[in-house]
C-alpha cells in the first residue's frame, strides 16, 4: 500500500519559474473591467484549466457578452470541497509608471503589472496550487472549485452570478491582497450625501451669513473621526470609518461659481462609510444625522439634509465575517506557520478590513464559510503596480497546503 505524499514535501517542490510565467501571461492580457480583453483572459483561463486537465473548465455567462471562468477538479469523495475566488477584471493603468503595464516584467525581488496585486497574482496562486497538486499525481477526496470572476469593480457581478448559478463549497478562500494576512471581518459599504444650505451676503457683510463652507469645514474632521454606535465589539468598531471625498461649494444649488465676493451658501458633499457584520446601514446613517444635527445647533441658519446613493444594477458588497476557530481559518494559519515558521496574522486587519470583496457575496448570499488571503497589497493601485516575488511563490504553498487539509489528501 503507498502512503500519500508529503504535504510539505510537495509545498516546497512547486515549479517557481512556471508560476511566475503563469502570472507574467495573465498581466500581459489587457483586461481592464467591461472590456473585450477581461473575456479574452476568461477564455485563455479556460484553456489553461483545460490543458491542466480539470474535470470541467466553462465560461459562465454574467451579463452583456461578460463571462466568468469556471473550473472544477472533482475529489474522489469523503473530503470537505473548497471553492478559490478572485477577479480577473483591472483597473486602468495611471500616469507614473515607469514599466510597462502589461509586460509582465520580472526582476529579482518584483513582478510588474496592472492588476498584479489586485489580483491576477491571487488568482494565479490558486491556479497554480492546484496545477502543482495534479502534475504531482495526487488525488483530494473533496472538490475544488476555481472561479475567476468578472465584474468585482461593478460591486460584484460576476461572483453573484456564480453563486446564483448554485456554486457552493465547504469552505471558500477569496485570494484579494492582504499581504498574506488572514482577514476574518471586512466591512460594509455605502455612499452618502450631504448637502448644506446657508445664507449669503456679499462678503461686506459676511457677518450676518451663514457660510457654508465654513460650515463644512467643521463638519468635515467630525465625520472623518466617527465610528458607529452599534459595533459589537472593537473589533468591529475597528472597521468603521466615514470619509469625505467629494466637496463642492459656491452659490445656490447649480453651484454658480462667478461671484467669489458672495459668501457661500450651499455645499455639497459625497462620501463613503464603512461598518462591519452585525451592524446596519440604518443606524449608520442616523449616526451622521446626530452629527448634522449637532451641526445645525452650532450654525443657526444652517439646514443640513442627508441622503443615500446607489447606482443602479450595481450590487453592493456586504460585510463579511467568519470566526477565526473556523475550520477554513485554523487551516490556512497552519499552512502559513508550516511555510514562513511564523503565526499568521489574523482578524479584521486594516486596511483589508476597510475593503470591500465578494467574500461578501459568497457569505451573505452563499451561506458559505472562507477566508480573504491573498498576496499582493502594499504595492496595490499605484504606479508600478508589483508583488513580491515570495509572497506569491508563499501563498501558492500555503494554499496548496490548505487544500491538503481541507480536501484531504487521497
Amino acid at each position: 500500500m503507498t502512503s500519500s505524499p508529503d504535504p510539505i514535501a510537495l509545498a516546497r517542490g512547486i515549479d517557481a519559474r512556471a508560476c511566475l510565467a503563469t502570472l507574467a501571461e495573465m498581466v500581459r492580457h489587457k483586461s481592464y473591467s467591461q472590456t473585450a480583453g477581461e473575456r479574452a483572459l476568461a477564455e485563455r483561463m479556460v484553456e489553461i484549466m483545460q490543458d491542466m486537465g480539470l474535470d470541467e473548465a466553462y465560461l459562465m455567462p454574467v451579463a452583456d457578452g461578460r463571462v466568468n471562468a469556471i473550473g472544477v477538479w472533482k475529489g474522489t469523495g469523503g473530503g470537505k470541497s473548497l471553492l478559490f475566488n478572485g477577479h480577473l477584471d483591472t483597473n486602468p493603468a495611471t500616469e507614473g509608471w515607469t514599466v510597462d503595464p502589461w509586460g509582465g516584467l520580472i526582476d529579482d525581488a518584483f513582478i510588474y503589472g496592472i492588476g498584479v496585486s489586485n489580483m491576477k497574482a491571487g488568482d494565479a496562486a490558486y491556479l497554480c496550487a492546484v496545477r502543482s497538486l495534479i502534475e504531482a499525481g495526487v488525488r483530494l477526496k473533496g472538490d475544488v472549485i476555481l472561479t475567476f470572476v468578472i465584474g468585482e469593480l461593478q460591486g460584484g457581478i460576476g461572483t453573484l452570478a456564480a453563486v446564483n448559478a448554485g456554486l457552493r463549497a465547504d469552505y471558500f478562500v477569496n485570494a484579494e491582497p492582504s499581504d498574506l494576512q488572514a482577514i476574518t471581518m471586512h466591512a460594509a459599504a455605502f455612499t452618502f450625501v450631504i448637502e448644506l444650505e446657508g445664507v449669503t451676503r456679499h462678503l461686506s457683510k459676511r457677518e450676518a451669513a451663514v457660510d457654508a463652507i465654513r460650515a463644512a469645514c467643521d463638519l468635515v474632521p467630525e465625520l472623518t473621526d466617527l465610528t458607529f454606535s452599534d459595533a459589537p465589539s472593537d473589533e468591529h468598531r475597528s472597521i468603521n470609518r466615514v470619509h469625505v471625498g467629494v466637496i463642492h461649494g459656491a452659490l445656490g444649488r447649480d453651484l454658480h461659481e462667478w461671484r467669489p465676493p458672495q459668501v457661500a451658501d450651499f455645499v455639497r458633499l459625497k462620501g463613503s462609510g464603512r461598518y462591519g457584520p452585525g451592524q446596519t446601514e440604518t443606524n449608520a446613517l442616523a449616526d451622521l444625522r446626530r452629527v448634522l444635527d449637532g451641526l445645525e445647533a452650532r450654525w443657526p441658519g444652517l439646514k443640513a439634509s442627508l441622503r443615500t446613493e446607489k447606482q443602479e444594477g450595481r450590487p453592493t458588497m456586504p460585510a463579511f465575517e467568519v470566526t477565526k476557530d473556523s475550520r477554513i481559518v485554523t487551516a490556512i494559519n497552519a499552512a502559513y506557520q508550516a511555510v514562513r515558521g511564523e503565526a499568521q496574522p489574523t482578524g479584521a486587519i486594516p486596511p483589508p478590513g476597510f475593503f470591500g470583496t465578494d467574500a461578501g457575496h459568497l457569505y451573505a448570499v452563499g451561506g458559505m464559510k472562507g477566508v480573504v488571503c491573498g498576496p499582493g497589497g502594499r504595492y496595490n493601485t499605484m504606479p508600478d503596480e508589483r508583488v513580491d516575488i515570495p509572497d506569491y511563490l508563499d501563498m501558492i504553498r500555503i494554499y496548496l497546503l490548505t487544500l491538503c487539509d481541507i480536501c484531504e489528501l487521497q
